[in-house]
């Protein structure tokens, strides 16, 4: 694991976003005072983002370890 200091900052902004995307799904669950579509459609919304994001790190974490490291040497 020669490159988890680069590693350590994508995981760690992932695992943040998650726990906040997951907690507006949660919260939206517990509201009753909201139609039921609205409901499921902001509990159903975070969690697809959630996923995007765990991809999206998985990307990184490939490219990491590819020796790619800066994303703007592709443009």
């Amino acid at each position: 694991m020669k490159h988890w200091k680069k590693l350590a900052a994508p995981v760690i902004i992932t695992v943040i976003i998650l726990f906040y995307y997951i907690g507006i799904a949660v919260l939206f669950m517990k509201l009753r005072n909201f139609p039921v579509m609205i409901r499921i459609l902001m509990t159903v919304i975070p969690l697809i983002l959630s996923a995007v994001m765990i991809g999206v790190l998985i990307s990184r974490i490939k490219e990491i370890k590819e020796g790619e490291e800066d994303d703007l040497s592709q443009y």
